[in-house]
């Protein structure tokens, strides 16, 4: 078996979405899809957190690191040690 990334999880979870979307599935069926999806949901989360983490760690303020909360706002100006 092929080892769990972020992408291959993501599209996992958009598969069950919609099959589940669809309401063809039994009731324990569909449960065994939302169970499947919540796990799926974790792990995309811890992965988003690690990434997250390892940008704040990355950013440089006045040559000392300082965290920067990650936000879709933070403009790119920050500099970016590499």
């Amino acid at each position: 078996m092929a080892k769990k990334t972020f992408e291959t999880a993501l599209t996992k979870l958009e598969q069950i979405t919609e099959e589940l979307e669809n309401g063809d599935l039994s009731l324990e069926k569909s449960l065994e899809k939302f169970n499947e999806g919540m796990s799926l949901v974790q792990f995309c989360n811890g992965k988003l957190d690690e990434a997250k983490t390892q940008v704040e760690l990355l950013l440089k303020k006045n040559g000392t690191l300082e965290a920067v909360p990650f936000t879709e706002e933070t403009s790119g100006d920050q500099n970016v040690s590499q």
